[in-house]
C-alpha cells in the first residue's frame, strides 16, 4: 500500500467531501473563494436593498449588512486560506526542524494536494541528494585521511626506525671502545634515551594504523593493542570474541578496531574505571561488538541531546564508522553505574553487491 493510500484511509468524511476543491491549486482556491463572498454579498446587498423603503433606519441596516458581510468575508477567507495552506505550514515546521539537526525528517504528503505534495517530494528529493552528497564527501575524507595514516606509519616504521637503530648500534661500538667509566655511563644514558624514543616511535606507528590488521585481521590487532594497553593503564580487560570463524570485510574491521580503541581510550581518560570488558560476537546478519566499564558513567542522555559537533571529534567518529556501513551504535551510561557500548554492523549477503567503504574516520 502507497503513502497516498494509506492517507486516504486516514481523511475525515467532510474532507471527502472537500477533496475536489482541496486538489486545486492555491490560486484557485483563494479565487473562488473570494468569487463566492462577493457572489453572496453582492446578490445580498441588492436583495436587501430592493427590500428595504427609504426609511431612517434604512442608512443603520446598510452599514450593519455591510459591517457583517465584511465580518463573514473575514472569517471565510482566514478558513479557506487556513485550509490552502496548511500542507505549506506543515513543510514550514519540517523545514525548521531539519534546520536545527533533525536530518531523519521527511515531510508528509497530504495525497489530496498536488502542489504541496510536489513540493514536499522535492523537499525529500533534496534531503536525501545531500545525504548522499554528505556520506560520498565523508568517505573521500576518511579516505585521504587513512591513506595518510599509513604513510606516516610507514615512514615512521621504515626510516625513522631504522636511523635509531643504527644510532643504537653506533652507541653501542662507540661505548666498547672508550675505556672512561664517565663517557661509558653518558653514552649508556644516550642509548636508554634513543631505546626509549625508538619504542614510542614504534607505539606511534603501530597506533596510526596497526600492520597486523592489514596482515592478520581484526582479532589479532585488538589482542595486541589490549596487551599494550593493559601495560600503560591500570586497567583489566577481558576480551572475548566467540563466533569469529573466518575474517571480515577490510572496512569492517578497521571500523571495528578503531571504535574500540577510541572507546579504551576514552574510558582511560574519563572513566576512572578498574575492569572493562570486550564482547565481539558474529552470527549470519550482523557483527556485535559490546565494551563495558565499570567506571563512573555520564548523562547519556543529555549526551543524545547534545548538538553533534559539540560531543567531541572521538563520539562523532565512532556513530559515524557504524552509520557509513549502515550500522548502530548506542550508549547506555548513568552515573556511577559504568556506561556500556553496543555496536550493531549488518553484514551484507552474498547474493548482493558490497557497498565499499574504504577507511574510517579518525579517533
Amino acid at each position: 500500500m502507497t503513502n497516498a493510500q494509506m492517507q486516504d484511509e486516514k481523511v475525515l468524511p467532510t474532507h471527502r467531501l472537500l477533496r475536489p476543491f482541496l486538489g486545486l491549486p492555491v490560486f484557485y482556491k483563494v479565487l473562488i473563494a473570494n468569487s463566492l463572498v462577493i457572489f453572496v454579498g453582492a446578490s445580498g446587498g441588492t436583495w436587501l436593498a430592493s427590500q428595504l423603503r427609504i426609511s431612517p433606519n434604512t442608512s443603520i441596516l446598510l452599514v450593519a449588512f455591510v459591517i457583517v458581510g465584511w465580518l463573514v468575508s473575514v472569517a471565510l477567507n482566514f478558513v479557506v486560506l487556513q485550509i490552502a495552506f496548511r500542507p505549506l505550514m506543515d513543510l514550514g515546521k519540517v523545514m525548521s526542524r531539519v534546520q536545527v539537526g533533525e536530518r531523519s525528517l521527511r515531510a508528509p504528503l497530504t495525497g489530496f494536494d498536488a502542489q504541496a505534495d510536489q513540493l514536499a517530494q522535492t523537499f525529500n528529493t533534496m534531503l536525501e541528494a545531500i545525504d548522499e552528497s554528505n556520506r560520498l564527501r565523508a568517505n573521500q575524507i576518511i579516505n585521504a585521511q587513512e591513506q595518510e595514516r599509513k604513510r606516516i606509519a610507514r615512514e615512521l616504521h621504515d626510516e625513522t626506525s631504522q636511523v635509531l637503530t643504527s644510532l643504537l648500534i653506533s652507541l653501542a661500538v662507540l661505548e666498547e671502545s672508550i675505556s672512561t667509566q664517565v663517557a661509558r655511563d653518558r653514552i649508556a644514558e644516550t642509548r636508554r634515551l634513543a631505546h626509549q624514543t625508538l619504542r614510542a616511535i614504534r607505539n606511534l606507528s603501530i597506533d596510526l594504523r596497526p600492520s597486523a590488521l592489514d596482515d592478520l585481521g581484526l582479532l589479532p590487532a585488538l589482542r595486541w593493542y589490549v596487551k599494550e594497553y593493559q601495560q600503560k593503564f591500570p586497567i583489566e580487560v577481558d576480551f572475548q570474541a566467540p563466533g569469529f570463524k573466518e575474517r571480515l570485510p577490510a572496512e569492517m574491521e578497521t571500523a571495528l578496531y578503531r571504535i574500540v580503541q577510541e572507546s579504551l581510550t576514552n574510558i582511560a581518560r574519563h572513566a576512572q574505571a578498574h575492569k572493562v570488558s570486550i564482547v565481539l560476537k558474529e552470527d549470519a546478519d550482523a557483527v556485535y561488538a559490546t565494551i563495558t566499564d565499570d567506571g563512573h558513567g555520564f548523562n547519556a542522555e543529555k549526551l543524545q541531546k547534545t548538538p553533534r559537533q559539540e560531543r567531541g571529534l572521538g563520539l562523532v567518529g565512532m556513530y559515524e564508522r557504524a552509520h557509513l556501513l549502515d550500522g548502530t551504535l548506542t550508549i547506555v551510561s548513568h552515573i556511577g553505574h559504568g556506561t556500556q557500548i553496543e555496536v550493531r554492523i549488518p553484514i551484507p549477503p552474498p547474493t548482493q553487491p558490497k557497498r565499499v567503504i574504504t577507511s574510517e574516520l579518525l579517533v
